[in-house]
C-alpha cells in the first residue's frame, strides 16, 4: 500500500544539522528543530490531491486585505499553525479542501473547493461547510458557518517531521541502497499493521501527527533489516540515523585463488540453520548481509561447490569459492 503517492517540493524550515538519534532510541529534544520560519528544504511527502474539484485562484491572506464579495456571498479566510504553543503560521505544503456540511447522499462526496496556498480565501454562499487541511499525513477538520461577508479560521495541526538516513559505522549508506517504511505505534505493540509510508528516501521529510512510530529500515536486498522506535513532537523536525551492522560481499567462483570468476554461476546464500537469504546468477553477484555467519553455494555446469564465511560490520570484501 502506497499511502504517499506523490512527492512535492516545498519550503520547510531546517536548522543546522542537529545531533542524530541512535538506533532504537526515541530522538532526544536536541534532535528536534522548529519547522518555522521556512527556508528551502528537502522534499516533503504529501498526500495525493483529490479529483473533480473546482479550483479558485489562490488569494494570500494578509491582516488588512480581503476580496470583494458580491451580494449573497461570504469570504472565508483560513490559515494553519502547528498548535497553540507554536503560533507561527505554516507557510507551505498545505492542502485545503472545502466540503458541503450536508452532502447529497445519492452522490459521491467531493470537495467544493481545493487550494494549496498557505492562507487562501474561499468565496462561498452563506451556509455551513466542512473545511479540511492536511500537511503530509497530518490533518485537521472544522465545521464552519458563514453568516456574514467575512470570516477567519485558524487550524491547529499537531504535526512534526521525520528525516531519515542510514549508516554503517561512520559511513553513510547511499540513498540508492536503503529505504524506510513507517508504521504507527511501537514495534512491540501487538497485532499486524500496514505501513503509513513506504519506500521513504534518505533526506525526504515525512510530516506526521505527533506521536510514536516505528521505522523498518532495509539496506540492500538481503537480510540487513533494522527496526527502530521514534517519537515525533509537534512543530519539530526530528533527524534519525539508523545504524546497520552489515557489509557488502561479492561472490566469486574460481578455479584457483585469485583467478577469473566463472560466468553463469547460480548462487545461494544461507544461514547456518539453512534459511535462504539470497539467490542470484552471475560471475560477480553482490549481496548486502547483516553481521553473522553464512554459507555460499555455487552451481556451475551441473556441479555444486560451497564455502562457509563470516560477515563483520563495515568490512566489505570478496568471498571466493573454489571450483574443486
Amino acid at each position: 500500500m502506497h499511502v504517499l503517492s506523490s512527492l512535492c517540493a516545498v519550503v520547510l524550515a531546517l536548522m543546522p544539522a542537529p545531533a542524530m538519534a541512535q538506533l532504537q532510541l526515541a530522538p532526544s529534544s536536541d534532535s528536534a528543530r522548529s519547522l518555522a520560519p521556512p527556508p528551502p528544504s528537502p522534499r516533503l511527502m504529501l498526500a495525493p490531491p483529490g479529483a473533480g474539484v473546482t479550483r479558485s485562484p489562490p488569494t494570500l491572506l494578509s491582516p488588512h486585505t480581503m476580496p470583494q464579495v458580491s451580494s449573497g456571498e461570504a469570504a472565508l479566510a483560513v490559515s494553519a499553525r502547528f498548535g497553540r504553543e507554536l503560533p507561527q503560521q505554516i507557510t507551505s505544503g498545505l492542502t485545503w479542501r472545502v466540503y458541503p456540511a450536508r452532502p447529497d447522499p445519492t452522490r459521491p462526496l467531493r470537495p467544493l473547493r481545493e487550494e494549496r496556498a498557505a492562507a487562501p480565501v474561499f468565496v462561498l454562499p452563506p451556509g455551513e461547510y466542512i473545511v479540511h487541511v492536511s500537511l503530509g499525513l497530518a490533518s485537521a477538520v472544522k465545521t464552519v458557518s458563514l453568516r456574514t461577508e467575512t470570516a477567519r479560521e485558524v487550524f491547529d495541526l499537531p504535526a512534526g517531521g521525520i528525516r531519515l538516513e542510514g549508516r554503517v559505522g561512520d559511513a553513510r549508506i547511499p540513498a540508492s541502497q536503503i529505504s524506510f517504511d513507517l508504521y504507527r505505534g511501537s514495534q512491540f505493540d501487538a497485532g499486524e499493521r500496514r505501513p503509513i509510508a513506504q519506500a521513504i528516501v534518505t533526506g525526504d521529510v515525512v510530516v506526521v501527527p505527533e506521536g510514536t512510530y516505528y521505522i523498518v529500515s532495509t539496506y540492500g536486498d538481503g537480510n540487513a533489516v533494522v527496526r527502530s522506535d521514534i517519537r515525533v513532537q509537534m512543530g519539530k523536525l526530528t533527524d534519525v540515523v539508523v545504524n546497520h551492522r552489515a557489509a557488502v560481499m561479492v561472490l566469486k567462483l574460481v578455479s584457483d585463488h585469485g583467478g577469473e570468476a566463472l560466468a553463469n554461476t547460480e548462487w545461494t546464500v544461507l544461514t547456518p540453520g539453512g534459511d535462504v537469504i539470497k539467490e542470484s546468477i552471475g560471475a560477480f553477484p553482490k549481496v548486502i548481509l547483516a553481521e553473522g555467519e553464512y554459507r555460499a553455494i555455487a552451481r556451475n555446469e551441473g556441479r555444486s561447490y560451497q564455502r562457509a564465511f563470516k560477515v563483520t560490520t563495515g568490512v566489505d570484501g570478496e568471498i571466493e569459492v573454489l571450483a574443486r
